[in-house]
């Protein structure tokens, strides 16, 4: 008798994951902001569930940074952070995601008066829990924020260097893209020393602006993945060298939705950037804050883009091979993923 073929939630939930962009802070569930909240009163942050789920309904993206940030003024001690890292870890292992690379913007939890050491005890910590715990292994991405220009770009890369996370395998820059261009150099001279120290550049780019953000996350940074990326279809002569080059582009559907980059999921450039044969993977990029999760954004792209299940399966394989996996632990999850895949055919 035939083997009934699963339902393609089913066969989402059963794929093995990987999840390559999501803030720390974005990442903090409900319960685990209000518990921040009520630990540290007094902010805009509300403590009451109901209020703080309409909190986290966006006008634009400047008042989604704004609501961020406040958020992340909650962070203010090492177990905070540590709490952080835990809770996702916990939400991706439900999901069946067996890695994560994580975006920690450490110079604003420097801000808050954490020393560097104790940020990076309290990374070192969670990534050891996490895989003891949940069975996820965690990796992390420092990124700059934008927003703090110079200072945030000698500062984060001050803490990539002397007290670097034993999991950090990325640079990253984030925030509001417009503030980027009084600061280019700054930001391309503290890639370039990440990069001389082993770490692997994965900017943001193309999320809020156009073509010439991923230009120069391309060739002033040496991006070898690149956030977002999403207005690269404005550009042809960029659709032909991102196809050539193959360099990923970590796409969050329901985040350029939420942040109001995109009209709506059925105007999402998905579904074009597969048809250019560019290299995409799915992720969540702060999904409590935008009510979604990395198996709701292959529902997705499995109910409104359309895609079957080789073409998800395809998805979870690029983003294995776009991580900071080695070799071994790479080819292991892809196979999990394929004995998946095969079983579903």
């Amino acid at each position: 008798m035939p083997t009934e073929t699963p339902s393609i939630e089913a066969f989402i939930d059963a794929l093995p994951k990987a999840e390559l962009h999501v803030h720390l802070v974005g990442s903090a569930s409900v319960p685990t902001v209000l518990e921040l909240a009520r630990r540290h009163p007094g902010g805009p942050v509300p403590v009451d569930e109901r209020e703080l789920r309409a909190f986290y309904g966006f006008r634009d993206f400047p008042h989604f940074a704004e609501v961020y940030e406040s958020v992340s003024a909650l962070v203010r001690t090492p177990e905070d952070v540590a709490t952080l890292v835990l809770g996702t870890a916990r939400d991706l292992a439900a999901q069946n995601v067996r890695y994560v690379e994580l975006t920690v913007t450490p110079y604003t939890h420097r801000r808050a008066g954490m020393p560097m050491p104790a940020i990076t005890e309290a990374l070192d910590l969670a990534v050891r829990e996490a895989r003891a715990r949940h069975g996820v292994r965690v990796a992390y991405i420092f990124d700059i924020p934008a927003e703090f220009g110079a200072e945030g770009a000698r500062g984060t890369l001050d803490h990539a260097l002397a007290h670097p996370p034993e999991a950090l395998v990325g640079f990253g820059l984030a925030g509001i893209e417009q503030c980027r261009p009084p600061h280019r150099d700054v930001f391309r001279d503290a890639f370039a020393a990440a990069r001389a120290a082993g770490l692997r550049s994965l900017p943001h780019g193309g999320e809020m602006t156009g073509p010439e953000t991923i230009w120069e996350v391309v060739e002033g940074l040496g991006a070898e993945r690149i956030g977002h990326g999403i207005s690269c279809l404005d550009d042809p002569r960029l659709v032909a060298h991102l196809r050539e080059t193959q360099i990923p582009l970590e796409v969050c559907p329901t985040s350029n939705v939420c942040t109001g980059q995109v009209a709506g999921l059925s105007a999402h450039p998905l579904p074009r950037m597969l048809e250019e044969g560019l290299f995409v993977t799915l992720n969540s990029d702060d999904p409590p804050m935008f009510d979604t999760t990395l198996t709701g954004e292959y529902r997705v792209a499995a109910e409104v883009f359309g895609l079957d299940r080789a073409a998800l399966a395809a998805l979870a394989r690029n983003a294995v091979t776009a991580s900071s996996l080695d070799g071994p632990d790479r080819r292991a999850i892809i196979e999990e993923i394929d004995a998946v895949a095969a079983a579903a055919a």
